[in-house]
């Protein structure tokens, strides 16, 4: 796998909320012109991408922020985690409550509860920028 796209309404808020986790700028760049027409189905795109690489180097998130045609609502604000579609991309953190404390300062909110999965991890939902669920695992032992 190359990279999640997520199209987000706020790039800025979007990149300093990824960073959050952990996630470097890999580059950022507005795209526009017949080619990216081409790929996405869509006319006369203008879009702001930036990309954004784990500390690993092995993950990669593209945030898009659409200036033409205007991004689409797929569906309720806020829609739950059982929402058909990709709901929601994970993060394995050191401390779950300190990085749901970085994150809060970015606006997320926890979706549900922090639980513990056995004696293996410690899991939560936290909603993100433009109501993307990410979820957080804190493995034990």
């Amino acid at each position: 796998m190359d990279h999640v796209g997520i199209v987000v309404e706020d790039l800025a808020a979007a990149i300093a909320f990824f960073a959050e986790l952990g996630m470097e700028v890999e580059g950022q760049t507005p795209v526009e012109g017949r080619w990216v027409d081409q790929v996405v189905g869509l006319d006369d795109v203008r879009v702001d991408i930036a990309m954004m690489r784990t500390p690993d180097g092995h993950g990669r998130i593209e945030l898009a922020r659409f200036h033409a045609p205007a991004a689409v609502d797929a569906g309720p604000p806020n829609a739950p985690a059982n929402t058909l579609g990709i709901r929601n991309v994970m993060f394995a953190v050191d401390d779950i409550e300190e990085a749901l404390a970085r994150l809060r300062a970015h606006g997320a909110a926890l979706v549900g509860e922090i639980a513990q999965y056995g004696e293996s991890y410690r899991l939560c939902y936290v909603r993100g920028p433009a109501g993307i669920i990410v979820a957080l695992a804190e493995p034990l032992g």
